[in-house]
């Protein structure tokens, strides 16, 4: 079973590259972008045999490691094997 996780800022965290970003596109003639963010994507493999097992696996990383739950939040889906 594979999973995607998107990490972001919550609303109202300053995020300085998706600043960055915007400006630069912006100083080389890209124009009409209001905003802009940048995040994380994960792609987890897991060895399990349920949705609910992935489910416990994704939230249990993402709560302990891969996300900081004091500025960021996160969500997945969870692609099953074809």
């Amino acid at each position: 079973m594979k999973a995607k996780i998107y990490i972001n800022y919550k609303d109202g965290i300053l995020d300085p590259e998706g600043v960055t970003v915007s400006k630069a596109l912006n100083s080389i003639g890209i124009k009409g972008i209001e905003n802009l963010a940048v995040g994380k994507c994960i792609e987890m493999e897991l060895d399990c045999n349920s949705t609910e097992e992935a489910k416990k696996i994704i939230i249990e990383s993402c709560d302990k490691l891969l996300a900081n739950p004091n500025t960021e939040i996160y969500n997945f889906e969870i692609l099953k094997d074809k």
